[in-house]
């Protein structure tokens, strides 16, 4: 007997997902593209934690739809909590993905702005440029500098368009 998914239906689109506190969330479909902040709650003045709830509410609301993160790791000089937070992120969103039962790839960044950002800088500047460029609908949602999670996580997304497109 072949047991049927419950996501079974025919994905339409992206999800690409720049997973740090100030990352963001980007769909991609075929009636338009969004844009979201990772969800956060403010627990203390200065520190905030990733809204567990409203991740999930944000993917199981956008789907179902292929999902890319982007596959992210320490980096030298990085403090101990501040790895830990970020690993923390990851993890979150892969959960989240594979519990709505929802296809996932993970990319790293030097691949996906090898293709996304070629001849540019590798900068998160420049992916606020290019994501303007290639989305200027919602270039108002990505002109601010604390707006690069959300243009990240946009070119994740159509790297991840791409990729699907060239299968």
């Amino acid at each position: 007997m072949t047991k049927r998914l419950a996501n079974a239906s025919f994905v339409t689109s992206i999800i690409g997902i720049d997973p740090g506190l100030d990352g963001g969330v980007a769909l991609i479909a075929q009636d338009g593209v969004s844009v979201f902040d990772t969800p956060t709650i403010q627990v203390k003045k200065s520190k905030r934690e990733y809204a567990i709830p409203e991740m999930v509410r944000l993917l199981r609301d956008s789907g179902p739809a292929r999902v890319i993160i982007e596959a992210v790791h320490s980096m030298p000089k990085q403090g101990v909590t501040s790895s830990f937070n970020f690993g923390k992120g990851y993890g979150l969103w892969l959960g989240i993905t594979a519990a709505l039962g929802y296809p996932y790839d993970l990319v790293t960044p030097q691949r996906w702005k090898s293709v996304m950002l070629d001849g540019m800088a590798k900068d998160k500047g420049a992916s606020r440029v290019r994501a303007m460029q290639l989305f200027p609908l919602v270039s108002d949602h990505l002109a601010r500098v604390k707006d690069e999670g959300r243009a990240e996580a946009l070119l994740i997304a159509e790297y991840g368009r791409r990729l699907a497109v060239l299968q």
